[in-house]
């Protein structure tokens, strides 16, 4: 890249002068357009303006682009942020504290019935930022934060400050906490929350619902039923829903079809182990998929294979998502590449022993399914998610010469089997940088630092003390 200063960036968007990324490859994710080996991605304000191998030369945005301020993009790949559609943010200072976890029910008394009930709302403001920020660092511009410790309306607030402070594209779904005492003010807190989001493109915060499909871990007060799609309904959100496996959430998923609740408003996360008359209500419905292929595999949920095929089999192309820091990876890249490598690993050993096999996904479907489908099951597929004129101005630029991805022979393959979050010199929300140089913008990470030790020390002798 040439030497455009953050500062130039920062002056020509304050005095409304377009944005103008050119010569490098682009990679749009929007089916209707066309990647180019080499092109440009026209930028006003927080919008994208228009996609196209040589806009100095088009008559429709040629005046625009001459006047934008240049930044040359040759030698890396421009391409949509990635889309995280569910990790519980406020976990964070517990990274890797459980990295070989035996199981969900040793995750879930482990931290959530030993270790959550001692956070506090600082706690959930100290995690979900740093969370935030190092899905921002890895190129993840949408962050899904499925906050399940929601033990006060003050707990929310500071999970949601995180989110605005921090620049990301955030959704705050709430939920109450499984285990411990709170102050029952879920679901009803969520109107208070979404009274003070400003809405519209004033606020990079959007709002939604998060339950459990079953009664089976915490009891039925957290589980999607009538009374809670009710509220969700009367507050015209979206439901996330987590911890979707096996037979009692294939019958809990017919019994939301029977009962008029199964539709497209909701995302069912995991989705493992599912019945094929699950998956085919839920196709029929409209729902949307996340998948946490490293949750599933490594956790081991339910069968442990990512429900990929099955989601596909029925017309349903997934997002992808990180779940619990606690044992798992924070970036999408190594969700993309687990999910691509288990998939058809799958598919290649069925040929092997001779029996039918799903198709092979490629690394655009993967890249898809971290992109554009996320932002669709984040209720955002028309805001961000590709590279579309109109939409919001969530992109990456990725250098494709450095040492770890040169030469640069094929950018969705770069993306997805090459690059890591080293390679990520911008990432750009909204239009604005907020990684820029490859650096995080505005950010003290000595102080950051301090401020998760202290708070990790702090839960941990908290924690000693019950």
């Amino acid at each position: 890249m040439n030497t455009i200063s953050l500062n130039d960036v920062d002056t020509a968007r304050a005095s409304g002068r377009p944005v103008l990324l050119t010569g490098g490859a682009v990679v749009t994710m929007d089916p209707d357009i066309h990647d180019l080996e080499v092109g440009d991605v026209l930028i006003l304000g927080s919008r994208l303006l228009a996609i196209g191998a040589d806009l100095l030369s088009d008559p429709e945005h040629a005046t625009l682009a001459a006047s934008a301020l240049r930044v040359d993009t040759r030698g890396c790949i421009v391409s949509p942020g990635f889309v995280d559609s569910h990790r519980h943010a406020w976990e964070a200072q517990l990274r890797r504290s459980i990295p070989d976890v035996t199981d969900l029910g040793e995750y879930v008394m482990s931290t959530l019935a030993g270790i959550a009930p001692s956070y506090t709302p600082h706690d959930m403001y100290v995690g979900t930022r740093l969370a935030a920020l190092t899905a921002l660092d890895s190129g993840i511009t949408t962050m899904l934060d499925f906050s399940h410790n929601s033990r006060t309306a003050a707990h929310s607030d500071a999970a949601v400050e995180a989110l605005v402070e921090t620049g990301i594209r955030g959704v705050h779904a709430s939920m109450g906490p499984h285990f411990g005492e709170w102050d029952h003010q879920w679901p009803a807190d969520l109107a208070r929350l979404m009274s003070r989001s400003p809405g519209g493109d004033a606020s990079l915060v959007t709002f939604r619902l998060a339950a459990l499909s079953t009664s089976e871990i915490a009891g039925p007060a957290i589980a999607y039923g009538p009374e809670l799609a009710a509220v969700a309904r009367d507050l015209g959100v979206w439901t996330s829903i987590d911890a979707v496996f096996g037979q009692p959430s294939s019958q809990a998923i017919l019994r939301w079809a029977e009962q008029g609740i199964l539709d497209p408003t909701l995302t069912l996360i995991h989705s493992t182990g599912l019945t094929t008359d699950a998956w085919s209500a839920m196709a029929a419905a409209g729902v949307t998929v996340s998948l946490a292929p490293t949750s599933d595999a490594q956790i081991g949920l339910e069968s442990g294979i990512p429900a990929v095929d099955e989601a596909l089999a029925v017309g349903i192309r997934p997002g992808l998502s990180i779940d619990v820091e606690v044992a798992l990876a924070s970036d999408m890249f190594t969700q993309m590449r687990a999910l691509h490598a288990i998939q058809r690993m799958r598919a290649t050993n069925a040929v092997y022993r001779g029996v039918d096999a799903a198709p092979r996904i490629s690394t655009r479907d993967v890249l898809d399914f971290a992109t554009l489908q996320g932002a669709k099951a984040n209720a955002l597929g028309d805001v961000t998610g590709s590279l579309t004129p109109g939409k919001q101005a969530d992109l990456l630029i990725v250098r494709a010469d450095d040492v770890n991805n040169m030469p640069l022979n094929d950018a969705v393959g770069t993306l997805v089997l090459g690059a890591d979050a080293r390679n990520i010199d911008t990432v750009l929300v909204a239009g604005t940088p907020r990684k820029w140089g490859g650096q995080l913008v505005g950010e003290d990470l000595e102080a950051l630092r301090d401020d998760v030790i202290r708070s990790r020390d702090d839960i941990e002798r908290r924690v000693a003390q019950r």
